[in-house]
């Protein structure tokens, strides 16, 4: 049995098949990469445990003792890793006709297209398709965009009060409700906004917006205070694989927000069948995607 992972060159490959890395087809890119923050795991799971943190610091009377407060464990996010993996065939008659080298390497590349398209999808689901869904949740109990994320400071929210389509106002909107984020126990944090995505059909309107050098869609002398502030400094992402039209997403500098762990990267490896004496391969990838911190990612499913 021979096995590949992405990046290599092997020379024990079937005929043929090592060609497909060579092969330039267009794709959108790793638009998965601009949604998550990427770490290695060399485990069966990961946690990502949150600390409460203090509160204010009382008025200390004089002669009396210092007040003492606790550091509590907040909420734990697991990370279960997942395999995905898929697989084809040549057949006897197909190597015995001499297909085997065209139709294994047409194969070999449909078949990583397939595991690119998964991770995609699986990434855009976690991160958007699903993160209004009350079935998907997190750590805390409730979906990644809520309004009632439970702290010891009271429910905070990283979903707009009003759901809203994109537009100047929204996004102001959204980015206010980061700047004016605490932590679990109400104290103030620096939260920043640092790119916007949205899905295909938000594209040139989120550009219009952001990229006007005067206030967009006005007649007013006024300048365009998002991109004169730089008020998302990683611009604006677009993503293929959201579902809605409608909603859209501000990525903040939260440490622990949207991460994949990747376990074992993509794996392609192929052996010979005995009883059909078919040539079979096989592509395969473990990774777990989630979120520890719900600030990292802050959106609203449109109106």
């Amino acid at each position: 049995m021979a096995i590949i992972t992405t990046g290599s060159h092997p020379k024990e490959l079937w005929p043929g098949v090592h060609a497909f890395f060579g092969i330039a087809y267009e794709d959108h890119g790793e638009e998965w990469r601009e949604l998550v923050e990427v770490k290695d795991s060399g485990k069966n799971y990961e946690e990502m445990v949150q600390n409460t943190g203090f509160g204010l610091a009382p008025v200390k009377a004089q002669g009396a003792s210092v007040s003492f407060d606790e550091d509590a464990q907040g909420y734990t996010a697991r990370f279960t890793h997942i395999v995905y993996g898929l697989g084809y065939i040549v057949t006897r008659e197909e190597i015995e006709d001499n297909l085997y080298e065209s139709t294994s390497m047409d194969r070999a590349l449909s078949l990583k297209i397939s595991m690119v398209e998964t991770k995609e999808n699986v990434v855009a689901n976690v991160a958007a398709n699903r993160a209004f869904n009350a079935s998907f949740t997190g750590g805390d109990g409730v979906a990644l965009c809520s309004s009632a994320h439970p702290t010891r400071a009271g429910n905070q929210s990283n979903i707009l009060a009003t759901a809203a389509d994109l537009s100047e106002a929204s996004i102001e909107d959204m980015i206010i409700l980061i700047m004016g984020a605490t932590n679990d126990r109400g104290i103030k944090i620096k939260l920043m906004p640092q790119s916007l995505h949205v899905a295909r059909q938000n594209w040139f309107e989120a550009n219009r917006i952001y990229q006007s050098v005067l206030q967009n869609d006005t007649a007013n002398n006024a300048i365009n205070v998002l991109r004169a502030t730089n008020a998302l400094p990683k611009g604006i992402k677009v993503n293929h694989y959201f579902t809605d039209a409608d909603a859209f997403f501000i990525k903040t500098n939260a440490q622990k927000g949207l991460t994949l762990f990747q376990r074992r990267a993509l794996e392609f490896t192929k052996d010979n069948e005995f009883s059909t004496e078919n040539a079979m391969a096989k592509a395969t990838e473990r990774y777990s995607v989630y979120w520890g911190d719900w600030r990292g990612w802050y959106g609203t499913p449109g109106a």
